[in-house]
């Protein structure tokens, strides 16, 4: 079973309620219509969720924020009955993730060691769990299916048959590709942030399974 991400690009505006006015966070897009992708290495990066390439994520598990918008309060509480619907929900501003250093490192190799192929072109991945039963065997391990899996140090390789293994370590933006499926959110969000401020646009996300 897999895991999927859910959420709301919100902006604090002001409005007006009879004759008052208040800076209130309302929802200006969902996230599935921005990026509906499944990608575990920018889900640990940016929030902890499926870490495994071992990120120091940005904002893991800081909870629904007080002052949600109607949509996020309605949205998470409907789907309160369901823990697996709705968990490791968190959010992030703008502010935030223009400091980010995308450079930065992961804090350890990813736990999954990354698989080639030799082609024509030269050497080309073709995945990232690495643990097929040759693998296993070559390194002397009994092949895990769940669990915490060791880590090996970074560059190591292992030539089997016509499949190169090697533990590596990834950078944020190998996570969170500056042209990727996160682009539009962070289109987004700036173009917020240009009119109403940095720290007035933040990402409210959860997660399903």
């Amino acid at each position: 079973m897999g895991t999927d991400i859910s959420g709301f690009v919100e902006c604090r505006a002001w409005r007006a309620d009879e004759g008052e006015r208040d800076l209130v966070w309302r929802a200006a897009a969902d996230l599935f219509l921005l990026n509906d992708t499944r990608n575990y290495d920018a889900f640990g990066c940016l929030f902890g969720v499926r870490n495994f390439a071992n990120f120091r994520p940005l904002a893991a598990e800081r909870g629904r924020p007080v002052d949600a918008s109607e949509e996020v309060r309605a949205e998470l509480d409907r789907l309160a009955p369901w823990p697996d619907q709705a968990y490791g929900t968190t959010w992030i501003t703008w502010a935030e993730l223009e400091a980010v250093d995308w450079d930065e490192p992961a804090e350890r190799p990813d736990s999954r060691i990354h698989q080639y192929r030799q082609t024509p072109d030269g050497l080309r991945l073709v995945g990232k769990s690495g643990w097929s039963p040759e693998f296993a065997r070559a390194v002397g391990l009994q092949q895990q299916l769940s669990g915490p899996r060791p880590t090996w140090p970074e560059g190591t390789e292992w030539l089997i048959g016509d499949t190169l293994y090697r533990s590596e370590t990834l950078r944020r933006r190998d996570a969170v590709r500056e042209d990727g499926e996160w682009k539009p959110v962070w289109d987004a969000m700036e173009a917020l942030a240009t009119e109403h401020g940095d720290d007035h646009v933040r990402l409210v996300v959860w997660f399903d399974d």
